[in-house]
């Protein structure tokens, strides 16, 4: 994909995949061997394994992140998800989520504790007032723009799509009358992602818009260097 600079992952391809590499070099990975690649690391928010899911508006990352959560489950873990867009402060900025999930749910995780949140709610375009309790996992998948670069990361994954599919999936899903936030967000996100720093901690990059046959519910694409 060309929207952001690909860097080199730290895991290995063959932790993750069954080694084949398709054309352009990409190689077919499973979710079941990526969960394996998550439990066999460290915890390092404290016993928590936390496993973030990046990318772009549109580009696939709750669908990622809610498969690699099944196989965790699958594999034995207890896994919780969490999404940024639940932290937001509606469209003002990216990363308004970084302080509440810190102060709510990474800081009590770290010593050792249980947490509570509570979310925005979108249609009233405020926080909601109720707490929600969350009990310390073993895994956390935290799914949002930005999320690979929280602290204590066990995994980062970066889900790439080109653009116009990437806008394309947000109007269907939210309205065309929503397009000038959209665009605005995504003009956002060109210069959060600008220099590749944001991209730093990613060990796998992905491909959210494959083309060639494989089992979505069980298979995913590793982009070539990621």
């Amino acid at each position: 994909m060309n929207e952001d600079v690909v860097s080199a992952g730290s895991v290995g391809r063959d932790a993750v995949s069954g080694g084949a590499v398709r054309a352009g070099g990409m190689s077919l990975g499973t979710y079941g061997g990526l969960a394996k690649e998550v439990l066999g690391r460290d915890a390092r928010l404290g016993e928590v394994r936390l496993v973030a899911v990046d990318g772009r508006a549109g580009s696939g990352k709750t669908t990622f992140a809610g498969r690699l959560a099944r196989a965790l489950r699958h594999a034995g873990a207890d896994v919780a998800e969490l999404h940024t867009d639940d932290f937001l402060d509606g469209w003002a900025e990216l990363t308004a989520w970084r302080p509440r999930l810190e102060q709510w749910v990474f800081a009590p995780f770290r010593v050792g504790e249980d947490a509570k949140y509570r979310r925005y709610d979108w249609v009233a375009e405020r926080m909601r007032e109720e707490w929600e309790p969350l009990r310390r996992p073993d895994v956390l998948v935290v799914e949002g723009v930005g999320s690979a670069g929280a602290e204590d990361l066990t995994l980062a994954v970066y889900v790439h799509a080109p653009e116009a599919l990437r806008l394309e999936r947000g109007l269907i899903r939210d309205g065309e009358a929503l397009r000038p936030q959209w665009e605005r967000w995504m003009a956002e996100e060109d210069r959060f992602f600008g220099d590749g720093t944001a991209l730093r901690n990613v060990d796998v990059h992905v491909d959210g818009a494959p083309e060639e046959e494989h089992d979505p519910q069980n298979e995913y694409f590793i982009l070539a260097g990621g």
